[in-house]
């Protein structure tokens, strides 16, 4: 059996860069649609029911901080565990370890509420943690904001040591 490693997964799954770093593909986007009418003020346009992606993460790279106008789902397939950091709107900052060991309180499926700021990172470096995730309504780029590190440190000056470290140079 061939061993699974990040490159596997990135060649088997045909995965691309991610503008807010690690890899993805998009597997998933519903052929219904919502009208505009029919959703939230916050969304420009119409959007597709669901969609979904895999995302890898592998050895130093992280997920940067950002946020969506939809709640996502992230779902464990492999690899090792992911720390995920979700910043809510009150500035509470919560850890979620997502992975395939309940016994060391891993979470095989996490959500995370539309508005809030999250970032993520293998929690075992030289490893990687393949993942995927479900939006809904659809992901549309129009949706996704990447966070600005001075604008986060300056709202949430507590969390500035994570968000120098989860956030893209400006």
């Amino acid at each position: 059996m061939t061993e699974r490693t990040a490159k596997y997964w990135i060649e088997n799954l045909q995965l691309s860069k991610h503008p807010e770093g690690g890899f993805f593909k998009e597997v998933y986007r519903s052929k219904e649609i919502i009208s505009k009418k029919h959703l939230p003020l916050r969304y420009s346009s119409f959007r597709s029911f669901s969609t979904s992606i895999y995302f890898l993460l592998e050895n130093d790279d992280f997920s940067a901080f950002h946020r969506l106008k939809s709640d996502e789902i992230w779902h464990f397939y492999d690899g090792s565990q992911l720390l995920l950091y979700i910043i809510d709107q009150s500035g509470k900052l919560t850890t979620v370890k997502v992975g395939n060991n309940p016994h060391q309180d891993e979470k095989l499926q996490v959500t995370i509420p539309k508005g809030c700021w999250f970032a993520a990172e293998v929690a075992v470096k030289n490893s990687y943690s393949l993942l995927g995730c479900t939006v809904s309504p659809g992901f549309d780029f129009d949706d996704f904001e990447l966070g600005s590190r001075s604008v986060l440190i300056k709202k949430y000056p507590e969390q500035s040591d994570l968000i120098n470290r989860l956030t893209i140079l400006e």
